[in-house]
C-alpha cells in the first residue's frame, strides 16, 4: 500500500541536513504542509516527524534507541553502548528505576543544586569571563561531588575538558569528533578505575550517591554492572550535567535581550520557572532523536515495518505552530498559568520520566538552570560587544562568543 506521507524530493538529504541543522525537518514540514514526511539521509530511508502527536507516537511506540537509531559517533559520545538509554523492555525498566532514584529524587536534585550554586558563585569573581566555560567548570565540580567523587585542581580541569570535548564532538566531524573520541577514551579509563574500586567494595562509597547506586545496582537478570558499563553510566551522570552549561548561556542571552524580563524577575522571583521553561522550549539543545521500529505498526495511514528508521524533531516539536501561538517568540508568560505537557516541550525527550527514554535528569537540569538564573540576577555584570549569533547548523549550538560578561567589583551581595 502506498504511503500517504509526502516525500522530500531530494535523492539524499544528508548535505541539506548538515547545512540547515536544527531547521532541517521543520522547514520541510512547512514546505510540504505536513508534520511527517519521508526522506533519505546517508542513503538510508527515514520518516521525519514533529509535533506533540508524533512525540507521543515515538516515545510510546515500539522503538529501540540502539546504535542503528543514531550515528555511532553520536551514540558513543553522548550515551555509549550498554547505557540505560540504549536498553529496551524489562532491561530498561530495571536500570531506569535506579536512575530515577539516583538523579531524580528530591534529595539528589537538592544536593547537586547546592553544590552547583556554591561552585558557580565562587567563579563569578570580578573580571571578564566566558560564561559557557565558567558554567561547565562549575557544573563538572558539582556533578563529581554529587556522584560521590572528589575532583579538584588539575583533575577537575581534566574532567571538565573531557566532558566538554565529548559534548562538542557529538554533533561534529573531523578534528572536533576526533578530539571528543580521544578524550572519551581517557575519561572512560578514569571512570573504569573508579567503578572497579566501587564495585569491589560498594559499602565504601558514600551513601545516597550515584557512585553507591551504580555499585549496588542489579540489572533485570540479577547481575551487577560490569566495570565498563558502570563507567559508562558514571559518565552519563557527569557529562549531561556539564551540558546544562548551554542552558545557562541561553538564559543569560534572554536576560540580555529582554531587559524587561530581567526587571520582572527581579521583582518577582516566582517567574524564574516560566522563564526557564520558555528558554528550554526555544533553545537549540538536541536537534532530533532517532528510533528504529522493533515491529510493524501503522500511524497516520503509514505502515512502518520492523527496522524502519524514524527521526523525531525535538527542536521543531517544541516550536510546533499547531501547539503554540507565535512559536518562535520568547514569551515566558505562556507558562505562568500552565505547565508544559509531557509531549509539547521536549528538548530532553517526551513522555513519562519513569517508563520512557525521556532523560531522567531533566528535573535536575531545570533546577540547575533556575539556580543559575537567580545567581545571574544577583550579580552585577555588563555584556560587552561580541558575536551572540547562534549557528543552527552546528550541533550542539551555543552563541558564537560563548557569552562573555564582565563582572563588576561589586558583583554580588
Amino acid at each position: 500500500m502506498a504511503s500517504p506521507l509526502p516525500r522530500d524530493p531530494a535523492p539524499d538529504a544528508s548535505i541539506a541536513f548538515l547545512r540547515e541543522g536544527y531547521d532541517f525537518i521543520r522547514r520541510r514540514c512547512e514546505r510540504l504542509g505536513t508534520d511527517a514526511f519521508r526522506a533519505r539521509i546517508g542513503l538510508r530511508p527515514v520518516v521525519c516527524v514533529r509535533g506533540p502527536e508524533a512525540a507521543e507516537m515515538f516515545y510510546g511506540g515500539p522503538f529501540t534507541r540502539g546504535h542503528a537509531a543514531m550515528p555511532p559517533s553520536t551514540v558513543s559520545l553522548l550515551q555509549d553502548y550498554g547505557s540505560v538509554q540504549s536498553l529496551d523492555g524489562e532491561a530498561h525498566r530495571a536500570r531506569k528505576a535506579t536512575w530515577m532514584r539516583m538523579v531524580a529524587s528530591d534529595g539528589a536534585v537538592e544536593d547537586v543544586v547546592r553544590r552547583f550554586g556554591a561552585a558557580f558563585a565562587a567563579r563569578l569573581t570580578p573580571g571578564t569571563h566566558r560564561l559557557h566555560r565558567l558554567a561547565q567548570a562549575a557544573l563538572c565540580e558539582a556533578a563529581c561531588g554529587w556522584a560521590g567523587i572528589r575532583q579538584e585542581g588539575r583533575a577537575l580541569r581534566r574532567r571538565t575538558g573531557e566532558m566538554a570535548a565529548m559534548i562538542e564532538g557529538a554533533g561534529g566531524f573531523g578534528p572536533r569528533q576526533a578530539k571528543g573520541q580521544v578524550l572519551r577514551a581517557r575519561s572512560e579509563h578514569w571512570a573504569r578505575a573508579v567503578m572497579t574500586q566501587a564495585l569491589a567494595d560498594p559499602e565504601a562509597s558514600p551513601g545516597g550517591t550515584p557512585l553507591r547506586a551504580l555499585a549496588t545496582h542489579r540489572d533485570a537478570d540479577g547481575r551487577p554492572l560490569s566495570p565498563s558499563v558502570a563507567a559508562v553510566e558514571l559518565l552519563n551522570v557527569i557529562r549531561p550535567t556539564v551540558a546544562v552549561a548551554r542552558y545557562v548561556v541561553f538564559s543569560a542571552l534572554h536576560l540580555h535581550e529582554r531587559p524587561d524580563w530581567r526587571e520582572r524577575l527581579g521583582r518577582d522571583p516566582a517567574l524564574v520557572s516560566p522563564f526557564v521553561t520558555e528558554m528550554r522550549r526555544l533553545a537549540p539543545f538536541i536537534p532530533a532523536m532517532g528510533g528504529v521500529a522493533r515491529e510493524g505498526f501503522t500511524w497516520r495511514g503509514h505502515e512502518f515495518a520492523e527496522g524502519d528508521w524514524v527521526l523525531l524533531d525535538l527542536f521543531g516539536t517544541s516550536r510546533d505552530p499547531g501547539a503554540w501561538a507565535a512559536p518562535d517568540d520568547f514569551r515566558p508568560e505562556r507558562f505562568e498559568d500552565r505547565a508544559p505537557t509531557p509531549y509539547d516541550v521536549v528538548p530532553q525527550g517526551a513522555g513519562a520520566y519513569a517508563t520512557t527514554h525521556r532523560c531522567p535528569g531533566e528535573r535536575a537540569t531545570v533546577a540547575l538552570t533556575e539556580a543559575a538564573v537567580r545567581r545571574l540576577l544577583a550579580t552585577d555584570y555588563a555584556v560587552p560587544e561580541q558575536d551572540l549569533r547562534v549557528p543552527l547548523h552546528r550541533f550542539p549550538a551555543v552563541p558564537r562568543s560563548g557569552f562573555v560578561l564582565e563582572v563588576s567589583p561589586r558583583a554580588t551581595p
